[in-house]
């Protein structure tokens, strides 16, 4: 019997495929860590949520990869590490965080998959030929994002809420350029271990925020719920997903294996409403898809433009 069960489990696996399995897992995990941290910056401030996280995450790293001795960076390679764990880490990640203490889970994934846009505007003012697919793209997830705001337009004068979204939408760009810096200076060594080293240093950088601000909870005084948060997102969000995604980049084709950055809102938006009872809006749902859908045709004329290029969907 057992035999039996065990053979029909992996016949239906591979059916649909592992990689595919794979990137369902992303696509809904990655969704998820919304939710955690709107739960963890509840009780404490998003930066000292992400520095907290962050560091922890990277040290992780670090630790696998002095056990497995593998090479560290040289020279001019840590130029490159520092600076992207400025855009990525600590500018990017730590200003999401910190902004989705002001505004909806779903709203900041929602704010946070557009960062697509501002690499065709950066690329347009640094001189580069913009197709016309990215330019359809870009209008088209613009009137999405119109749609999005529209029954908003009043909360535009409540404090937080402005703030909220000022600080996702720089968190946005940030992720842009970090991303656009990739391209540039692509390194040649262990990309996992620049992860790890990235996300500690930016780690670092934001503790030395929060002492100099001494905007900062005491970690006896953090509630366990927040503890339990930042656990999810160290373990779930940042190892395991974080494997199981370069799994999927490397057996799936790009514009497969991209689609989990279309999934994250959804799920973030789906279980925010059920979570939190954040709003579920006809304009919402309507203005997330046309959304979505501009965001897909940018990055679609961005990997016709650039098929030797990573460009990686916060």
């Amino acid at each position: 019997m057992i035999h039996k069960i065990k053979n029909s489990f992996s016949t239906k696996i591979n059916a649909i495929g592992l990689p595919i399995l794979a990137l369902i897992w992303v696509g809904f995990f990655w969704g998820t860590t919304w939710i955690a941290s709107k739960e963890g910056v509840r009780y404490i401030p998003g930066i000292q949520m992400a520095a907290i996280r962050q560091f922890i995450a990277g040290l992780l790293y670090i630790l696998f990869f002095l056990v497995t001795k593998a090479p560290w960076p040289k020279g001019k390679q840590w130029k490159t590490i520092v600076i992207l764990a400025v855009l990525n880490f600590t500018l990017s990640n730590g200003l999401s965080t910190a902004g989705v203490k002001y505004i909806s889970s779903g709203l900041g994934a929602i704010i946070a998959a557009i960062f697509p846009i501002w690499v065709v505007l950066i690329s347009f003012f640094r001189g580069e030929r913009i197709a016309k697919l990215a330019v359809t793209g870009t209008l088209i997830s613009f009137i999405g994002i119109c749609v999005i705001f529209y029954e908003h337009l009043g909360d535009f004068l409540i404090p937080d809420f402005r703030l909220g979204i000022i600080l996702s939408v720089i968190a946005t760009i940030t992720w842009a350029f970090g991303t656009l810096y990739t391209r540039k200076k692509a390194a040649s060594f262990n990309p996992y271990f620049s992860l790890g080293l990235q996300m500690f240093i930016s780690g670092i950088l934001l503790f030395a925020y929060n002492g100099a601000t001494g905007i900062s909870v005491n970690l006896s005084e953090i509630p366990i719920n927040t503890w339990y948060a930042i656990a999810y997102l160290v373990i779930v969000g940042s190892l395991i997903t974080f494997t199981i995604f370069i799994y999927s980049l490397q057996n799936l084709p790009p514009e497969v294996s991209s689609l989990y950055a279309y999934m994250n809102p959804v799920v973030a938006v789906l279980l925010g409403s059920v979570i939190f009872d954040e709003t579920l809006s006809i304009s919402i749902a309507l203005g997330g898809i046309v959304t979505l859908f501009g965001l897909y045709l940018v990055n679609q004329s961005l990997r016709r433009s650039r098929k030797k290029t990573n460009i990686l969907i916060k």
